[in-house]
Parts: structure tokens; C-alpha cells; sequence
């Protein structure tokens, strides 16, 4: 299944006591480039999110957000600490010895004291965590690529009635080559009889002569090259997954073929036509850098 490097994923799941949400957006890129943007508190789950964003996607720049919310009542407790209560009453009493005076701290002023009653949070049920943040991310990963698949599938049709448009072209060139050695024949012979005024010249000559013209202009092989990468080409797109550094090499090898036939080429039709297949060319190439 041909697959695009863009794309959007998004997944909410929660389990009563926690929520999840997950949004995943991916645009083109030569590699695999990801960056993960959560809170602090899940940080120890990067690695493992990294592992699940490899089993479904292998090229692309991906940005993952996830935010996390805590439905649970009792997220926090309240923590008393009494060996150091303790010692703030021993310096207390102390102090009132030493200076002779009353000691009236009480339990109120007591509790005020920084760190004898603390705020503490929950510790969080990793394993469990784990399990839904998993799901999630798995979840919007699946639509991340349901969406690629969908626009993989348009850029298929549309490069495949692109390389059908080439071939009209190639062919076109193929046919128009035979009539060329014989235009250039006929104006060879003319050229000879106006400059030799009637004076007969050797069949054989005019032969050589039309033979190294054709030898010259001659791009059978770049024509064949030319089709069989447009053939692999369609062939690469029909197989799907992972294939867009092949089609990245076989657009530079088809635009190469272009290049030569064009750069051979003086006659304006096979040249308009030559001009046209690199116009082509370079639009598959571009589409194919969105593909995976």
C-alpha cells in the first residue's frame, strides 16, 4: 500500500481514573525525524513511544503531542512530619528558656512551619499508565496512517496518468525518428545537386553521410532506458510500502534519459516533445519527495 509522508492521527482514551490524548502530524523528510511533547511526569515513557511510532511509520518528520489529565479524587495527600515538628518544639522551648519567656507556639503556629505539613502527590501506577499511553499513541498512530494511505493512494493515480502521458511522448519520438534520416536524405541529395550543378554523386556517399547523421542523432537507448524506468516506475508504485527512495532514484535516472534525447535532438517536434517530458519528470519528481 503506497503510502504519503503527510498525515494526521488523533486519539482520546481514558480508564476512569486518568486521560490521554494523543495528536500526531507528519510532514515530508528524508528520514525518520520525531519529536515527542508531553509532561514532565511521562518522560520515562519516551523510549517506549519511539519503539511504537518505528512499527508504523519508517520516513517522515512526525510531531507528537500528548497531554495528560488526572481524573482520579485523591491525586495528592497531605504529609505530616513529625520528627521535624519535634525538633522545631525543641528549639522552641529552648529559646523561651533562654530568654525567659513564655513559650505560646501552638498547634496552629506549629503546623505553619515551612515543611511540616507538605503537599505530596500520588505515586503513579506506572505499569498501568503505560497501558493506556500505549493504546493511545498506537491508536492515533493507526489514523496517522489511514490518512497517509488515503492520500498515498491520489498521488498513485496521479503519477500513474502522469508516466502515461510520458509514453505518448516516447512513443512519439520512436515513431518520428525514421522520418528524419529520410527528410535529412532528401535535403542531403538536393544540397548536393544545387551546389554540384546535375553532377552525379556516388549512392555510397550519400549513404555514409546519412549513416553518420543518424549514428549522431541517433537515441535509440535512451528511449528504451527511458521506458523500462517509466515501466519500473509504475511497477515500484503498484508494490506500495516503502518505496520512495527507489522512485527518487529512477526520477533522476528518467530525468537523465530527457536530458540526452533533448540535448540530440534538432529537429522542433522531438524537441517540443523532449521539453515536455522533462516538464513531467520534474512533477514526479516533486510528488515523489511526499512519498514514503
Amino acid at each position: 500500500m503506497l503510502k504519503s509522508m503527510t498525515g494526521f492521527g488523533r486519539c482520546e482514551q481514558s480508564d476512569g481514573q486518568r486521560k490521554i490524548t494523543v495528536e500526531i502530524k507528519a510532514v515530508n523528510h528524508r528520514y525518520l525525524d520525531a519529536a515527542v511533547k508531553m509532561p514532565k511526569k511521562l518522560n520515562f515513557f519516551e523510549a517506549g513511544i519511539r519503539t511504537c511510532l518505528k512499527n508504523f511509520v519508517q520516513r517522515g518528520k512526525v510531531d507528537i503531542f500528548i497531554s495528560y489529565e488526572d481524573l482520579s479524587e485523591h491525586t495528592v495527600s497531605l504529609k505530616y512530619n513529625q520528627e521535624l515538628a519535634k525538633e522545631y518544639m525543641h528549639y522552641f522551648n529552648k529559646m523561651a528558656e533562654q530568654f525567659g519567656i513564655e513559650n505560646d507556639v501552638k498547634v496552629t503556629a506549629l503546623a505553619g512551619c515551612p515543611e511540616v505539613l507538605v503537599m505530596e502527590e500520588q505515586s503513579m501506577d506506572e505499569k498501568s499508565v503505560w497501558n493506556l499511553l500505549k493504546q493511545t499513541v498506537e491508536g492515533a498512530l493507526e489514523r496517522l496512517v489511514e490518512s497517509r494511505i488515503l492520500e498515498g493512494e491520489n498521488l498513485k493515480a496521479d503519477l500513474c496518468g502522469k508516466l502515461d502521458g510520458m509514453l505518448l511522448h516516447v512513443d512519439y519520438i520512436e515513431e518520428r525518428f525514421p522520418s528524419l534520416i529520410k527528410e535529412y536524405r532528401e535535403r542531403l541529395e538536393e544540397k548536393v545537386k544545387e551546389l554540384l550543378d546535375g553532377t552525379q554523386i556516388e549512392d555510397g556517399r550519400i549513404a555514409a553521410e546519412v549513416t553518420i547523421y543518424a549514428d549522431k542523432i541517433c537515441v535509440d537507448e535512451e528511449l528504451v532506458r527511458l521506458k523500462s524506468h517509466i515501466v519500473n516506475v509504475k511497477t515500484a508504485l503498484l508494490e506500495g510500502d516503502g518505496v520512495g527512495r527507489k522512485l527518487d532514484f529512477l526520477a533522476q535516472e528518467m530525468n537523465r534519459e530527457a536530458n540526452t534525447i533533448l540535448s540530440k535532438s534538432n529537429d522542433l517536434d522531438i524537441t517540443n516533445h523532449a521539453i515536455e517530458l522533462k516538464t513531467e519528470i520534474e512533477k514526479i519528481r516533486e510528488q515523489i519527495q511526499n512519498i514514503e
